[in-house]
């Protein structure tokens, strides 16, 4: 089965619009409590296919659990480097290891042997005609690397800073404005 088939199963199976909602204007992130909508940018809508490849090459749904395990895959793989997605993947990470810290520090773990997807700059049409296995070993790296915990904390502590920066702003203007 190749990855547009998959990726349909995808959609389908976490009740998620055709092509993961590429062609909305919004989108919805849905908590325990509530959900926000947020506007649809042009460049998720370009890469949101990247995003959902990643939740089916590694079998993550699209719970919590699973956004923080791709979170910690995609920052180890270097999708930081890719203003504003690089945003998202860090805030995600970030609410991730509050949530679901072992699955975050298993993506990354993961995702240092990896070469991120967004980075092969593969066109979209050819991605969707290659299997799993073949998407697989397109972005395995021929060299393992190892973890360093150092390395694996500096990237925690930027996503907290990053998750908790709209707080820590209401924060910081209510005392100035006090």
């Amino acid at each position: 089965m190749v990855i547009s088939q998959k990726l349909d199963q995808f959609y389908t199976q976490n009740n998620l619009d055709k092509n993961g909602g590429q062609d909305n204007d919004y989108f919805m992130m849905k908590f325990r409590f509530f959900s926000l909508k947020l506007p649809n940018s042009e460049f998720r809508k370009k890469v949101v296919y990247i995003h959902d490849i990643e939740h089916v090459l590694f079998d993550c749904d699209v719970s919590w659990k699973g956004e923080a395990y791709i979170a910690g895959w995609e920052i180890a793989t270097g999708m930081w480097k890719h203003f504003p997605i690089g945003i998202m993947s860090l805030w995600a990470m970030g609410f991730g290891l509050f949530t679901h810290p072992k699955d975050v520090l298993n993506g990354y773990k993961k995702g240092l042997n990896y070469t991120g997807l967004i980075d092969r700059k593969i066109p979209k049409n050819e991605i969707m005609n290659l299997t799993l296995k073949e998407v697989d070993h397109l972005l395995l790296k021929k060299e393992t690397q190892t973890f360093s915990s150092l390395t694996f904390g500096l990237w925690s502590l930027v996503s907290i800073i990053i998750m908790t920066f709209p707080l820590l702003l209401v924060v910081i203007l209510g005392f100035v404005f006090l």
